[in-house]
């Protein structure tokens, strides 16, 4: 199928799904997920109203991109966390910094009601980001001494601290005591979890 040019904004980029993805980013961290269309996508990138149907078939499909996306950049913001600190605490940290500096990603990734959970590609980056945060936990020593061996529960406890604090802090709504710096907040908050971790 050949995509057509906008006559005001001719089309230059060398991969438009990659393009439109980029603009797609752009706009949520603008207007919200809600409030993006597939038309003002095409608008922004110069090409026809139906170039990015083409690629994404709708907007579920296009925030199913978005959320995969998101998925796989978090999953490797984590990983590398761990390989340079070997600090599961130093993992959330990293998750904090995600969330905070990609927005617009972290305001697709956990709305399933936004886009297709059942995405072959989206389940495999999901997967790759749980194996991070839920596969390290059996390394950690002093995780929560209500959960000495390192189980789920653990993970999904040291998860539900550094997610809700990333929201509280995109939210603006943490006490301003905390200061202004995310990482050094996140590294407070988790101290209470883990005890004698790295």
């Amino acid at each position: 199928m050949t995509e057509a040019r906008s006559a005001d904004r001719p089309y230059h980029h060398g991969d438009l799904r990659r393009a439109l993805l980029a603009a797609a980013v752009e706009a949520i961290g603008e207007v919200g997920p809600r409030a993006v269309s597939l038309r003002e996508l095409a608008r922004r990138v110069g090409v026809s109203h139906a170039a990015p149907a083409h690629h994404f078939g709708d907007k579920a499909g296009l925030l199913t991109a978005v959320a995969e996306e998101g998925y796989r950049l978090l999953a490797a913001e984590l990983r590398e966390a761990f390989e340079v600190t070997g600090s599961f605490r130093e993992v959330g940290v990293a998750y904090m910094r995600f969330g905070v500096t990609h927005r617009a990603y972290f305001d697709v990734m956990f709305r399933p009601d936004l886009y297709t959970p059942g995405d072959p590609d989206l389940a495999e980056a999901v997967a790759a980001a749980a194996g991070v945060l839920y596969g390290r936990v059996g390394t950690v020593q002093g995780l929560a001494q209500s959960d000495p061996s390192g189980t789920l529960t653990a993970a999904v406890a040291a998860w539900s601290l550094v997610h809700g604090l990333a929201t509280l802090w995109i939210n603006g709504v943490l006490p301003p005591e905390l200061g202004d710096d995310p990482e050094a907040a996140a590294r407070a908050a988790t101290g209470h979890l883990f005890r004698s971790a790295p």
